[in-house]
């Protein structure tokens, strides 16, 4: 099986803040969360723009907002 190619610096990237808690929240989002590489709340990620990570943005998009960059 071929490997996953890894992201190139030309690729498009996305800005991904972390707006509201996961207090109350199901494992699942709290996990998706943590996935994305948030660890604190207001804290702002750059992921490259992919369907994996739009797939996660869907999960929780009640509790994330998202810029193109």
């Amino acid at each position: 099986m071929p490997r996953a190619k890894k992201a190139d610096s030309k690729g498009k990237t996305i800005s991904v803040t972390w707006i509201s808690s996961t207090i109350g929240r199901n494992r699942v989002q709290r996990a998706t969360i943590q996935a994305l590489g948030l660890t604190k709340l207001n804290q702002t990620v750059e992921k490259v723009d992919n369907p994996a990570i739009r797939g996660m943005i869907k999960k929780v998009e009640h509790l994330v907002q998202v810029k193109e960059a």
